[in-house]
């Protein structure tokens, strides 16, 4: 009897055990995948995701009777979000691109998904109105072996953090990433300009393409709206052997030296970001009314076993993107 009751009481201690601890404390988890959300629809997943974050200015005061100084926060700030992106996105982030650069502004309500390595939604930051604000393209390299990734900044008119749903994040938790995700190489490109010889073009500096937004900020509204500014394209500095930089010296000769450098001296061309085999176009680059700027030799050792080149700088007064699915071979 008593080895009975011993028994019973020993159980009733291990059933009482989880009430007396209380309820179990939430694991924290591995971030292992970031899914981009633009208007409702799931992009994909992203290479990383930076900044996003909301923050308050501390105002101090006018002096007064007090010995210290009285401080209160302003407005809420939000950073620009900063992701990197590969090419298997789906086509709306690559259309949101090309709209920019022709000026044709959209403003996108999205959410950046955090989620666990079993693709599992864990947290989420949505966002409302958002601009792009800078469109980086990699440098071009044909020595590089490393991915490259575009990198997007965009400026929201407000953040929230919001439960996420815990379920699976997005259609392309169901298949992970995988090499044929249309990866991209730097040294995977190829680029043309009337009347220049390019085929020997081994590096393409990084270049970004800039839009300026701006705050309205009116009335007494928290949060302030974004307009947008001006859109700047960016120069471009290239690299390309001696041996085949004839015809760049001859339009240097004439556009810089000899001073013919009318609009109708300007230049067209087109860069193509290529698949591994560089049988598919991922994306195309378009160039419009460039001008050469300088053509200098590139820095050497002596006695060094390289190949001679010339660095060459041209200005692009515009540029259009289009991304998978907007261009064909």
């Amino acid at each position: 009897m008593r080895r009975q009751l011993t028994f019973l009481m020993a159980a009733l201690l291990v059933l009482s055990v989880p009430f007396l601890m209380g309820p179990a404390s939430p694991r924290s988890y591995v971030s292992g995948n970031y899914m981009l959300e633009l208007d409702g629809v799931q992009t994909g997943f992203v290479k990383s995701v930076k900044g996003g974050n909301v923050y308050a200015e501390v105002i101090n005061e006018a002096a007064g009777p007090d010995y210290f100084v009285r401080k209160h926060i302003g407005q809420p700030k939000y950073e620009d979000f900063e992701v990197q992106i590969g090419f298997s996105m789906t086509k709306p982030i690559y259309d949101w691109i090309s709209a920019s650069w022709k000026m044709n502004y959209q403003r996108k309500n999205g959410a950046v998904i955090a989620a666990d390595y079993n693709y599992i939604a864990q947290s989420r930051r949505d966002f409302t109105n958002a601009l792009i604000t800078e469109t980086t393209i990699p440098a071009m390299d044909a020595a590089s072996k490393e991915p490259g990734y575009l990198t997007l900044k965009f400026a929201p008119e407000s953040i929230r953090n919001t439960k996420a749903s815990g379920g699976k994040a997005g259609a392309a938790a169901s298949a992970p990433k995988t090499e044929a995700q249309k990866q991209w190489l730097p040294s995977n490109f190829r680029l043309e300009i009337d009347g220049l010889d390019a085929t020997k073009v081994n590096r393409i500096d990084s270049f970004t393409v800039k839009q300026t937004a701006v705050q309205d900020e009116v009335g007494d509204a928290r949060d302030y709206q974004m307009e947008p500014g001006k859109l700047e394209f960016p120069n471009l500095k290239i690299t390309l052997p001696v041996s085949s930089a004839d015809t760049w010296i001859a339009w240097h000769e004439e556009f810089v030296i000899k001073g013919n450098n009318g609009q109708d001296k300007e230049k067209n061309g087109t860069l193509t970001l290529l698949s591994t085999n560089r049988q598919e176009v991922l994306a195309t680059v378009r160039l419009f009314n460039m001008g050469i700027i300088s053509i200098k030799e590139a820095a050497n050792d002596s006695n060094s076993d390289s190949i001679l080149r010339y660095e060459v700088e041209l200005y692009v007064e515009r540029m259009e993107f289009e991304g998978p699915g907007g261009v064909k071979k």
